[in-house]
C-alpha cells in the first residue's frame, strides 16, 4: 500500500512538473516556438529508414498550413482580446503542432520527389550516350577529371531511356582531339563549367562504404541532388566524347573556374595555389590532403574554406565602400541621398555584394548562415528595432534548413551554429551593438586584439567536446594556431587573393603569406600533444560534454562553471566497451574491394590488412581505416598484411604513420623478424593466434616469396576455447586444401571468404573442414571481378553457411561472446537515402 501512495504521489509531480513547464513554455513567443519545432520536426524526419508515400508528407503539409492559419487567427483574436483572459495554451500547442509538421512534412516531400527519379536498376554498368552540361566546378585527379553533367537526354541503343537529372561522372581523362559540333577537332586541357558534351557513360546508383562513425557518402551525393554516378567511357575502342558547344548555363562555376585557373598558372608552388583556390573560389579540393591533415592538427581547417569570417569581412569591407561611394555622389546628385538614405544603400548593398561573395565561393553553409545573419542584422538595424539573439540565431537555422534540410546532419552545420550561439550567449549586446567610432584609433585596435583573444578562447574552450564527438581529434594547439592564423588569413591572405582577382601580381604575395603561414603551422603540428584523439562517445554522453563545455565558458558563478569542468571529464575519459577477458570481437570493415579486419579483445588489438589503394593520391588507410581506429579509441599493438597486393597492402603507408610503434607482420618483409610463418603463435587476454600459413620453405633464400602473391597470403587463426575465426587474404584453392587436410580438426565459428569469394578460393575441402556458421565477403559494390562468385555464395547456401557482404551489409561485427549474430552497420544505423544493394543474381557488372 505504501508503495502504491508514493508511485501515485510521484506520478502526480510529474504530471504537474510537466504542466508547469508546459505553462512556462506557453509563455515563449509563438513564433519562436515555431522556428524550434521546425528545426525539430526536420531532424525527426532525417532518422527514418525508410520513406513515406509522397502522400502523407503532403498531407502533413497540408495540416501544418491548416494549424499556421489557426496560430495566426488565434494571436489576432488575442490581441483584440484582453490578454489575461485569453489563454496562451492554444497558441503553444497550435505553434508547436504546426512547426514539427511543417518540418516533417516538407522535408519529406523534398525526399520522396527526388527518390522518384532514382537511377533505374536495369541500366546499371550499361554503356549510356548522354548529352548534357558541365554542372560544376570539374576537378582534376590522377585518373582524369571528376564533374557533374545535367542531363538533357540518354539513350541506350537508340531508344531513350529516362536517368536523373544530374549525375557525378570521372575518368574523362585527357582527350587527344574530339568533334566539335561534328565538324572540326578540339584540343582541349579539359571541361569548362557550361559546355554541353555527348559522352558515352556507365552508371551505378550511388553508393558508399558504411562504417562506424565513418563519411556517409550517399547522404553527401542525395544533398547535392546527384542521383547516379558512374565514369566516361573513353578508351581506345569507344567513340570519342562529343563537344557540343558552350552554353550559358552555370555561369557563377564557369567564372570560379576561370579563377582558379588563373591562379594555377600564375601561382608556381601547388599548395599555395590550392590555398588561395579554396579561399577565393571556394574550391577544396585543390587543396592537398597533407595539408589538410596539417591543418586539422592545428586546429585551423575552418579558415581554408570560405568561413563566416570571410563573409563578414566582405561585407564589412563592401558596406565601408558603398557607403563612401554614396556619400561621394551625394555631392553631384543630393537626390539620391534623399531618395535612398546612406546606411540604407550601405547595408543592403554589403548584404548583397556578400551574398554575390557567398554564391560565388559555393554557397556552404558557414557562408549562408552568416547571409542571413548579416540579413537580419541589417535589416532589425533600419528598421530601429532590435530581436534577442537567440530569435536572430534561430532565424538563420531556420532559413538554411529551409534552403537544405540535410545540412543538419553535416559537422560543419553544428559547429557554426554552436559557435556563434556561445559568442552571443556569452556576450550579446557586443554581437549586435554598433561600433564605437569616438574611441582613439590605439584604444580600438587594443579592444580588438583582446576581443579577438577572448572570442577565440570562448569558442575553443567550448567546442572541444563538440570537436571530439564529432571528429574524435582536439588540436591542443589550435588557440595559439587560430590566434596567429585568424588575423593572417582574415586581413593578409584573404585580401590579397580576392584582390588578386583584378591585380594578378597581388597573388604572388598572398602565396608568400601563406608559405610563411604553413612554416609556422608545421612547427606548431611538431610539438609533442599538438592534437589529442580519442574515442567518439555515445549521444547522450557527448552532449553532456558540450553542454558542460557551455558551461565553462558562460557568465556564471565559478562554482557552476567548476561543476562543467568535473562533468566533462567522463567524456574525455570514456571508451568503447571491449570483450571480456577470453572472449573476442572481429569487425570487417568496409573498404570497398579490399580487406581491412580489426580484431580486439580485452586489452589488446590486431589489424588484419589495411584495405586498398583506390588511386595514386587515395587509399583505405588515410580514408577508412585511421580514422576508424581513431573514432573508437584503438591503437592496433599488431599489423599482420596478407600479402603485398595493393587491395590489401594499399594502407600501409597511413597506418604505420599513425601508429610506428605497432608490431608488424607479412609475406613479403625484407626483415625476417616481420615476416609471418606457420607456427607463430601468443596469447592475448584468454584468446589465442596462430599464424597457419606460409610456411618456411615458402621463402627463398633472400626472404622473397616462393609462390605467387595471393598464395603466399598470411593466415591467421584466432581462437578461444568455443569459437574461431579464420583470416586468409587471398589464399587459393590448393594452399586451402593443403591446411584442410594438414590440420582436418581444426573449425572456424566465422570465415573471412578467402579472396572476397573468388571461384578460385573457398574450396569445398576447407568449408568442409572449417565448417562455418558465418562468412563474412569483402567486395567493392559492383566491382568487376564478380566478387562473390554466384557459385561460392551456392556452396555456402549448400552447407547451410549464412554470409553477408559489406556493399548490402556495410561494416560487419561478429563477438564470439554471441556467436550466432552478425551486426550490419547498414541495418543498425539505415535511412531513407542509403542505396539497397540488390541480390547478387540481378546484379547487371561493370
Amino acid at each position: 500500500m505504501p508503495l502504491s501512495v508514493d508511485f501515485v504521489a510521484t506520478a502526480d509531480a510529474l504530471i504537474g512538473l510537466l504542466q508547469g513547464g508546459l505553462q512556462v513554455l506557453s509563455m515563449v513567443h509563438p513564433g519562436l516556438i515555431f522556428l524550434l519545432t521546425w528545426v525539430l520536426g526536420v531532424a525527426l524526419q532525417l532518422q527514418q529508414a525508410a520513406l513515406w508515400h509522397l502522400g502523407v508528407y503532403a498531407g502533413l503539409l497540408l495540416a501544418s498550413g491548416l494549424l499556421l492559419f489557426g496560430l495566426v487567427w488565434l494571436m489576432r483574436l488575442r490581441r483584440l482580446a484582453s490578454r489575461a483572459r485569453f489563454p496562451a495554451q492554444p497558441l503553444f500547442v497550435a505553434a508547436l503542432l504546426s512547426g514539427l509538421l511543417a518540418g516533417v512534412g516538407l522535408t519529406g516531400l523534398r525526399a520522396a520527389h527526388f527518390a522518384a527519379q532514382a537511377m533505374p536498376h536495369h541500366l546499371q554498368g550499361l554503356d549510356l550516350v548522354v548529352t548534357g552540361r558541365v554542372a560544376s566546378l570539374p576537378r582534376r585527379t590522377t585518373l582524369g577529371e571528376g564533374f557533374e553533367l545535367a542531363v538533357e537526354s540518354a539513350y541506350r541503343g537508340g531508344q531513350p531511356v529516362s536517368l536523373p537529372s544530374r549525375l557525378q561522372l570521372s575518368g574523362f581523362g585527357s582527350v587527344a582531339a574530339v568533334e566539335e559540333a561534328g565538324t572540326h577537332a578540339r584540343h582541349s586541357s579539359g571541361l569548362r563549367a557550361g559546355e554541353r558534351w555527348r559522352l558515352v557513360v556507365r552508371l551505378r546508383s550511388p553508393h558508399g562504404s558504411a562504417n562506424p562513425h565513418g563519411f556517409d557518402r550517399e547522404r553527401w551525393l542525395w544533398e547535392q541532388g546527384i542521383g547516379a554516378t558512374g565514369y566516361v567511357r573513353n578508351g581506345p575502342g569507344d567513340p570519342a566524347p562529343q563537344y557540343l558547344g558552350r552554353t550559358a548555363w552555370h555561369p557563377l562555376d564557369a567564372a570560379r573556374q576561370w579563377v582558379s585557373a588563373r591562379i594555377a598558372v600564375r601561382v608556381d608552388e601547388p599548395r599555395s595555389a590550392g590555398v588561395l583556390a579554396a579561399l577565393v573560389v571556394g574550391d577544396q579540393s585543390a587543396i592537398e590532403r597533407a595539408d589538410w591533415d596539417l591543418f586539422r592538427t592545428t586546429g585551423v581547417a575552418h579558415l581554408m574554406s570560405i568561413s563566416g569570417l570571410h563573409v563578414t569581412m566582405f561585407a564589412w569591407l563592401a558596406t565601408a565602400l558603398i557607403g563612401g561611394l554614396w556619400r561621394h555622389l551625394a555631392r553631384v546628385w543630393p537626390q539620391a541621398l534623399l531618395a535612398v538614405p546612406t546606411p540604407l544603400a550601405a547595408g543592403v548593398g554589403g548584404v548583397v555584394l556578400a551574398s554575390a561573395y557567398a554564391l560565388f565561393s559555393g554557397w556552404g553553409v558557414p557562408s549562408q548562415r552568416t547571409v542571413i545573419m548579416l540579413a537580419v542584422v541589417v535589416g532589425l538595424r533600419l528598421s530601429v528595432r532590435r530581436w534577442p539573439w537567440p530569435v536572430v540565431w534561430l532565424l538563420a537555422m531556420a532559413a538554411v534548413l529551409l534552403l537544405d534540410p540535410w545540412a543538419l546532419l553535416q559537422p560543419g552545420f553544428w559547429l557554426s551554429f554552436v559557435a556563434v550561439g556561445i559568442l552571443f550567449a556569452t556576450d550579446p549586446g557586443k554581437r549586435l551593438a554598433e561600433p564605437t567610432q569616438s574611441e582613439p584609433r590605439s584604444r580600438r585596435i587594443l579592444r580588438a586584439a583582446s576581443g579577438l583573444l577572448r572570442e577565440q578562447s570562448v569558442v575553443t574552450v567550448a567546442l572541444a567536446p563538440l570537436t571530439l564527438l564529432l571528429f574524435g581529434q582536439f588540436s591542443l594547439v589550435g588557440l595559439l594556431a587560430n590566434l596567429l592564423a585568424i588575423p593572417w588569413v582574415t586581413l593578409v591572405i584573404t585580401p590579397l587573393a580576392m584582390l588578386g582577382v583584378v591585380v594578378p601580381l597581388l597573388w604572388d604575395a598572398a602565396a608568400l603569406a601563406v608559405q610563411a603561414q604553413a612554416a609556422a603551422l608545421q612547427w606548431l603540428a611538431q610539438w609533442p600533444w599538438a592534437a589529442i584523439h580519442r574515442a567518439i562517445p555515445p549521444t547522450p554522453l557527448a552532449l553532456l560534454g558540450v553542454f558542460c563545455g557551455v558551461l565553462l565558458v558562460l557568465r556564471l558563478p565559478w562554482a557552476v562553471r567548476g561543476a562543467g569542468l568535473l562533468l566533462v571529464w567522463p567524456v574525455l575519459l570514456w571508451g568503447p566497451p571491449r570483450p571480456a577477458v577470453g572472449q573476442f570481437e572481429l569487425l570487417a570493415i568496409d573498404v570497398g574491394q579490399g580487406s581491412a579486419v580489426l580484431v580486439r579483445t580485452a586489452r589488446h588489438t590486431v589489424l588484419y590488412d589495411t584495405g586498398p589503394r583506390y588511386s595514386p593520391d587515395s587509399d583505405a588507410g588515410q580514408r577508412i581505416v585511421v580514422p576508424l581506429l581513431r573514432a573508437l579509441g584503438e591503437a592496433p599493438h599488431t599489423v599482420l598484411v596478407s600479402h603485398r597486393d595493393s587491395d590489401h597492402a594499399g594502407g600501409m603507408a597511413a597506418v604505420r604513420s599513425a601508429w610506428p610503434q605497432a608490431r608488424w607482420l607479412s609475406s613479403f618483409d625484407a626483415d625476417p623478424a616481420q615476416r609471418c610463418v606457420a607456427g607463430q603463435r601468443w596469447q592475448w587476454d584468454g584468446v589465442d593466434f596462430e599464424v597457419l600459413h606460409p610456411q618456411p620453405e615458402h621463402y627463398g633464400p633472400d626472404g622473397k616469396g616462393l609462390l605467387s602473391s595471393n598464395a603466399m597470403s598470411c593466415v591467421l587463426r584466432v581462437a578461444t576455447a568455443q569459437h574461431s575465426a579464420w583470416l586468409g587474404g587471398d589464399i587459393d584453392a590448393a594452399q586451402e586444401t593443403r591446411l584442410a587436410l594438414a590440420r582436418p580438426e581444426l573449425r572456424a565459428t566465422v570465415l573471412l571468404a578467402p579472396h572476397h569469394g573468388s571461384l578460385t578460393s573457398s574450396s569445398p575441402v576447407l568449408l568442409n573442414t572449417l565448417r562455418p556458421s558465418w562468412v563474412l565477403v569483402q567486395s567493392g559494390y559492383r566491382n568487376r571481378f564478380n566478387h562473390p562468385a554466384p557459385a561460392v555464395l551456392e556452396r555456402y547456401r549448400q552447407r547451410g553457411m549464412r554470409w553477408v557482404n559489406s556493399p548490402d551489409c556495410g561494416a560487419a561485427t561478429w563477438r564470439s561472446a554471441e556467436p550466432e549474430a552478425v551486426h550490419c552497420q547498414r541495418d543498425e544505423h539505415r535511412r531513407y537515402w542509403h542505396h539497397p544493394a540488390p541480390a547478387f543474381a540481378d546484379v547487371n557488372l561493370d
